[in-house]
């Protein structure tokens, strides 16, 4: 079962920046269904932005055909390899079975325009490798893990790293 997690950020180039380093964790420490950035446009409008799963394959797939690749003494192939099978897996697994559309329009209408936010839906995270990425930035807005999990991730967001 997967925990849904909401963090507020300051702009969407802040929001952008904590997926785009969340996407290198992904393959070791941090496995997600799901992570979209939601926008408070100016205007008052929302926009959803879904970062592709293709991207989390090629990255994963990269890792992992590059440890193969050294077990057959031919890492960069291995690395090219992995990488295409990930992005190729990433983007025939691409559907919007995630987080609802809907929930996450009326939660974006709660941030104030020119905010952004990532919801995540995490499946597993190594928490001591994850949190260091998400330290002294945003605000926990939204979340479905327990009590002392969410504590550690709050805290986590008001220190500083």
């Amino acid at each position: 079962m997967s925990d849904l997690v909401a963090i507020a950020y300051d702009d969407l180039a802040t929001a952008r920046e904590v997926v785009g380093q969340l996407a290198s964790l992904k393959t070791r420490d941090l496995d997600l269904d799901d992570c979209v950035i939601v926008e408070r446009r100016d205007d008052g409008s929302v926009k959803l932005h879904q970062p592709t799963l293709t991207a989390f394959g090629a990255v994963s797939g990269a890792v992992s055909g590059g440890l193969i690749g050294l077990i057959f003494f031919m890492p960069l192939l291995g690395a090219a390899l992995g990488a295409a099978t990930g992005a190729a897996s990433g983007a025939l697994l691409e559907t919007d079975d995630g987080i609802n559309d809907d929930f996450m329009r009326r939660m974006g209408q709660e941030l104030q325009p020119g905010k952004a936010a990532v919801f995540m839906l995490v499946r597993k995270a190594v928490p001591e490798n994850v949190l260091p990425t998400l330290s002294g930035r945003g605000v926990l807005i939204q979340t479905s893990l327990n009590s002392e999990d969410e504590a550690m991730l709050a805290a986590a967001l008001r220190s500083e790293s």
